[in-house]
């Protein structure tokens, strides 16, 4: 049974948009949130805007600039080498999923949705803190009692590896969909990316798992 108003929280990427279409399938009506913070990466913005249309999906684009401002990182810098060497990416950047959820329920509340969607998870992520269960958890109780307005905040993919990712789309008959149209590189390359960068070899890696267990079944 469908449930009422939800938001999605929406980049454009692999994981945002086999949220979107989970959305979809489970809400009777969905919105998207889009943030524009500086990332090197904007030509996912560009995509995510056609992925909406496409989707008949109404999209809010917030600009969050100040998250250039106050931290340094290779996914707000240019200039800087990606670098995945250490406990955590040099492409993590201090607090963004915090803020995009805050800007999100501060949406959502507006629209009077109570459900609010992101493609975070544990499983296969490069070591980011505010990817964890612990944290969404935690934000859903803070941003309740902030708001005083009941929020459940859904991660889809918290558990799931990227080959598990891929699965989730081939169930929904988007796996084609979601490999041309949507956009992980951290270089701003559409599709299958320039598979050098730890994301797209992420997204690639998984993409051959899935497509080997499938082979062989």
């Amino acid at each position: 049974m469908k449930l009422e108003k939800a938001v999605v929280v929406f980049s454009g990427g692999q994981d945002s948009t086999t949220c979107l279409l989970w959305a979809l399938s489970e809400f009777d009506d969905v919105e998207a949130v889009t943030f524009l913070y500086g990332q090197r990466n904007i030509s996912e913005v560009d995509g995510a805007k056609q992925i909406a249309a496409d989707l008949g999906v109404k999209q809010k684009r917030i600009n969050l600039d100040v998250l250039h401002q106050l931290t340094e990182n290779a996914m707000t810098r240019n200039d800087m080498e990606i670098d995945d060497a250490g406990d955590v990416p040099n492409t993590y950047v201090e607090g963004r999923n915090h803020v995009f959820l805050s800007f999100a329920a501060i949406h959502a509340k507006n629209v009077g949705a109570h459900h609010i969607i992101t493609g975070v998870g544990e499983a296969d992520y490069s070591g980011y803190p505010d990817c964890r269960a612990s944290f969404i958890d935690s934000l859903e109780k803070t941003l309740s009692l902030a708001m005083d307005y009941d929020f459940e905040i859904h991660t889809p993919l918290m558990r799931k590896t990227k080959a598990e990712t891929w699965e989730m789309a081939d169930k929904m008959g988007k796996l084609d969909y979601i490999r041309g149209k949507t956009t992980t590189c951290y270089n701003g390359i559409s599709g299958d990316g320039c598979g050098e960068c730890p994301s797209c070899k992420l997204r690639m890696n998984g993409l051959q798992e899935y497509l080997g267990l499938v082979a062989h079944d």
